[in-house]
């Protein structure tokens, strides 16, 4: 009993310090979208993701497109299932147990996963109006117009997560 006579609303009353706690606001970054896992560009960045949503960590900001976007763009090079490599990084406790079973279960040529990065590292694509207004209003958010240096999507991630 809270005074007064009232029940306590114990998950308020517990998650609501939580909530305050600066660290619990704060977003963790994934790594940067140019890290390499068996020669995959993006893979670290996608389990890096999957492992923060696990955890309930996983920023609002990245929920909307988790599976979807450039994760769905490696799901479909790896021939892999959002559902199936959320399973796999979730009974694995390192990255070394994943790139085991990356390198067991997903074959791909050296050429196919450079040409999944090609695409990746090409976006948004020249005569993609709806990527490059999409590309144009996140640069505005991010109040970074001013950088000549981001052409990419990727620039961008890495610009928006403070690594260039």
């Amino acid at each position: 009993m809270v005074g007064g006579g009232q029940k306590a609303n114990f998950k308020f009353e517990i998650i609501r310090p939580l909530a305050d706690y600066p660290c619990m606001t704060e977003i963790i970054y994934p790594r940067s979208a140019r890290e390499t896992m068996d020669g995959w560009r993006y893979l670290p960045r996608y389990i890096d993701k999957i492992r923060l949503h696990l955890a309930g960590k996983l920023h609002a900001d990245y929920q909307e497109n988790f599976g979807k976007g450039f994760d769905a763009k490696w799901l479909a090079a790896a021939g892999v299932r959002h559902e199936q490599f959320v399973a796999v990084v979730k009974n694995t406790i390192t990255d070394g147990e994943v790139y085991d079973w990356v390198h067991k279960n997903v074959k791909r040529t050296p050429e196919q996963k450079a040409d999944h990065w090609t695409d990746v590292l090409s976006r948004p694509l020249e005569n993609d109006e709806a990527a490059k207004a999409r590309f144009q209003k996140r640069m505005e958010e991010a109040n970074i117009t001013h950088r000549t240096d981001i052409k990419t999507f990727v620039d961008y991630i890495d610009a928006d997560e403070k690594r260039i």
